[in-house]
């Protein structure tokens, strides 16, 4: 935190000026009241931040009464006049006083945040961090405002939530505040959990290629009676236990494709023209059943498009997500985007309950480099225009995680108002939070938008820096990236606090750098070396959480890094070996697959990159060395990412040939189940006692082919992938 010392500024007002301000503070003294117009939590909520800052500002504690003693008071709390909405506010000076009264909700929080950071000089950048303007007279000139947000509900995700003065300033609101406790999003298997329902009752679940598939991701048969009247029975208790919250998610499980098929099913489904028209049949039975409740749904994936005949009942929320969609341009400018754009205004035709859910950041990568602020604002702007009330961005903001503070203030600016000047918010949010350093940065980022735009190159949700390593992350342009943060670290080397800032922000670059290196077979090790070992050392000191969303850690990546990325002195002796298919890989992997397995290159935490996958089939191929070599050592590299319905294969088989015609086995290996969410790296290993010797090397790998009742996508096709087989 900064604070800038000023002194107190005196200058000839005219009388009517002078009549119309408020006094809060003379000479670090209180010279008003906080008067509470109401008793509202809010409205005591509101009066405890004036306060505060007042005394941050002037070192004065204005009291917080009921009543006022006279005049030049500050009153909070009180409905607004009519035309300011939920969360809204107005501010006016009347009779040497100052009213902030509420739209309803947080409104008089709001109109106190907004009092702080335009009349009174405070701004709050993130956790903890804020600057403010101390003065020994604080005196508020004439106001009249009103103010009401584009959205009802406005929500994002940012460490800096941790300080409720954040969630506050930034005017975040979280699902607890609107739904029933653990009732927001994916709530079919907490409504029926499938481990109790689903030996008894597997007809209450999807049909799926040819059988009812009960599991933890499988969505209802909600064409059937008996599941609509269980639900009901479930709802009916959830709602007496909690009387004060109205509004609950009955939502498809998490997974694509997994919607119930059998001939019910799929009779309204083709009628609807989409898979939608199911769920919205059923939830507007549970809003005619329970008409003083609201119920949220997801449409997601598979129900994103709207139906064709049925329309939501007033108290059905549609939960639209555009998950599917490039962020390279704004949703407007590339197939993907347009393609939800049509739904969206499927959508906002037949409802004017809309929840939209927004993603803006690399799930497989929060660090890696993301460049989407220039979509910001059209994209917000374009769900307003779309009858959108509510609203989320998911941006799993964590410490560390590329550029996350700005991101949250961009966000909750441009959700209480996209129609700002969105270069103005950013320009002062980087020369505040940076201060001399912002310049530098916000030529970074320009310099990193530019790039994307002018590679031809998607921005993806679930990437990887190395998809952008002949783009915006080529060694030229990284050097000119690295020139710009020195500049950055340089310009603020005398200010501890903001240098940590600006070394925070450069984790982007450094983890692409890593990224990058280790898809080169000539890395410089001693540099690369030193860098793993900043980069380490900074994100330990950062306390930086996780790497992805899967929450591995930056210790576990720096870790794994000198173990499988650094080159090591063994070297395969199936290096360069040529590859012949038996049972080859998927086809957009099968030209990769004849350099990828034999390079001595290993993969990384996604799958965009080195690995060669195969989709619902076993794997067989030959490897031929050249020439027959003496080896002891036959091992397969697997990955391990559930969220991307990747899973590890169930075991493997090695043989070997002198000639190529007649095979002996060399052993074979099994790997147990592996539930855990986070990305992980499993070796099938088989080893003898004594070398052996021959040329070919056959690999013969059994797959899940089905992904299992507990996964996303129960019933439908597995994938598994292989990076490297190495020999020695």
């Amino acid at each position: 935190m900064k604070r800038i010392i000023a002194a107190a500024l005196f200058c000839i007002l005219p009388l009517t000026a002078i009549s119309a301000q408020t006094v809060l503070v003379r000479n670090s003294k209180p010279k008003s009241q906080i008067v509470l117009a109401d008793k509202a939590d809010e409205t005591v909520q509101a009066a405890g931040l004036l306060q505060d800052f007042v005394h941050r500002i002037s070192g004065a504690r204005l009291p917080i009464v009921s009543e006022a003693q006279s005049k030049g008071n500050i009153f909070i709390g009180g409905h607004a006049a009519d035309g300011v909405g939920e969360d809204g506010f107005s501010i006016d000076t009347e009779n040497g006083n100052l009213h902030i009264k509420t739209g309803g909700d947080k409104g008089a929080i709001y109109g106190v945040v907004t009092l702080l950071e335009r009349y009174l000089g405070v701004s709050y950048w993130a956790y903890e961090t804020y600057d403010l303007t101390e003065s020994e007279d604080v005196v508020i000139p004439e106001i009249h405002i009103r103010e009401t947000p584009a959205f009802r509900y406005r929500q994002s995700q940012n460490y800096g939530l941790q300080d409720p003065v954040v969630k506050m300033w930034y005017r975040f609101e979280s699902p607890g505040e609107e739904f029933i406790d653990h009732m927001w999003v994916h709530t079919f298997n907490r409504l029926l959990p499938s481990d109790k329902y689903g030996k008894t009752h597997p007809e209450y679940y999807s049909f799926i290629n040819g059988e009812r598939r009960p599991g933890h991701n499988s969505q209802w048969c909600l064409t059937n009676p008996a599941v609509f009247d269980a639900v009901v029975e479930k709802l009916d208790s959830i709602f007496k236990a909690n009387p004060d919250l109205k509004m609950i998610s009955v939502s498809q499980n998490d997974g694509n494709f997994t919607h119930c098929a059998c001939p019910e099913c799929k009779a309204v489904e083709e009628y609807e023209g989409a898979p939608s028209g199911n769920y919205i049949r059923f939830l507007n039975k549970l809003a005619q059943r329970f008409p003083d409740k609201e119920f949220s749904t997801l449409a997601y994936l598979f129900t994103m498009d709207p139906p064709k005949h049925v329309k939501p009942l007033p108290n059905v929320n549609i939960m639209l997500c555009n998950i599917d969609c490039k962020r390279e341009v704004p949703l407007t400018d590339n197939a993907s985007g347009r393609h939800f754009v049509k739904a969206l205004e499927g959508w906002s035709a037949i409802s004017d309950n809309i929840f939209l859910w927004d993603y803006g950041i690399n799930f497989d990568g929060y660090l890696t480099p993301f460049p989407n602020f220039h979509t910001m604002q059209k994209n917000i702007r374009l769900y307003k225009e779309n009858d959108v009330t509510m609203h989320f961005s998911q941006v799993n903001g964590s410490k560390g995680g590329d550029f996350s503070e700005l991101r949250a203030y961009m966000l909750s600016k441009l959700m209480w108002d996209p129609y700002q000047d969105v270069d103005s918010l950013m320009t002062t949010f980087l020369n505040g939070y940076y201060g001399k350093a912002g310049p530098y940065i916000n030529n970074y980022l320009k310099m990193l938008e530019g790039a994307l735009l002018s590679s031809g190159k998607e921005l993806w949700i679930y990437d990887s820096a190395i998809t952008h390593k002949d783009g915006m992350l080529n060694p030229q342009l990284i050097k000119r990236y690295n020139e710009l943060f020195d500049k950055a670290e340089a310009a603020v080397a005398d200010d501890p606090e903001k240098l940590r800032r600006v070394r925070l922000s450069r984790l982007s670059i450094m983890f692409s750098e890593l990224e990058i290196a280790r898809t080169y077979n000539d890395m410089d090790v001693n540099e690369i070396t030193a860098k793993l070992n900043l980069f380490e050392e900074r994100t330990e000191a950062e306390k930086v959480p996780a790497i992805n969303e899967r929450r591995n850690t930056p210790e576990e990546y720096c870790n794994l890094y000198r173990e499988r990325f650094l080159p090591q002195q063994e070297k395969s002796k199936a290096l360069g070996a040529k590859v012949t298919w038996i049972l080859p890989p998927h086809s957009r992997y099968r030209d990769l697959g004849e350099t990828a397995l034999t390079d001595g290159l290993y993969g990384g935490s996604t799958y965009v990159e080195s690995w060669v996958g195969w989709e619902g089939e076993n794997a067989a191929f030959i490897l031929d060395m050249g020439e027959e070599k003496e080896f002891s050592r036959i091992e397969s590299d697997f990955l391990h990412q559930l969220g991307a319905w990747v899973l590890l294969p169930v075991s493997g088989r090695y043989s070997i040939s002198s000639d190529g015609e007649e095979y002996s086995v060399f052993g074979s290996f099994d790997i147990p189940e592996d539930r855990d969410v986070r990305v992980k790296f499993t070796k099938g290993t088989v080893t003898k006692d004594k070398p052996v010797k021959a040329r070919y090397i056959k690999v013969e790998i059994e797959g899940t082919i089905e992904c299992p009742y507990w996964h996303y996508g129960i019933g439908f096709p597995s994938w598994f992938f292989i990076d490297e087989v190495f020999v020695n």
